[in-house]
């Protein structure tokens, strides 16, 4: 492999942001040396939405999850994360 660049010293994240969006990073990495990481602890993000909802079944949604012990919305992305799961089986 021919010789690799040395990447400059940057004077803030927004610099190095513009350096690696018109360089190529093989130019500056030997990505054959690489090693995967893994992140186990990260929390997925999350985006807030509006859903409306009749409230006859908001109101049993509550009571589902107040015999669950647990925050409607918890139960809601439950139930939703379940139901994809299974659709894509």
């Amino acid at each position: 492999m021919s010789k690799l660049k040395k990447a400059p010293e940057f004077s803030s994240v927004k610099e190095e942001r513009a350096f690696w969006e018109i360089n190529d990073s093989s130019e500056y990495l030997d990505w054959s040396k690489a090693e995967s990481a893994s992140f186990p602890n990260l929390k997925p993000s999350t985006k807030t939405i509006s859903l409306r909802l009749p409230e006859g079944l908001l109101d049993s949604i509550k009571i589902e999850a107040n015999k669950r012990d647990m925050p409607y919305q918890s139960l809601i992305k439950a139930w939703l994360a379940d139901d994809v799961k299974e659709s894509r089986n």
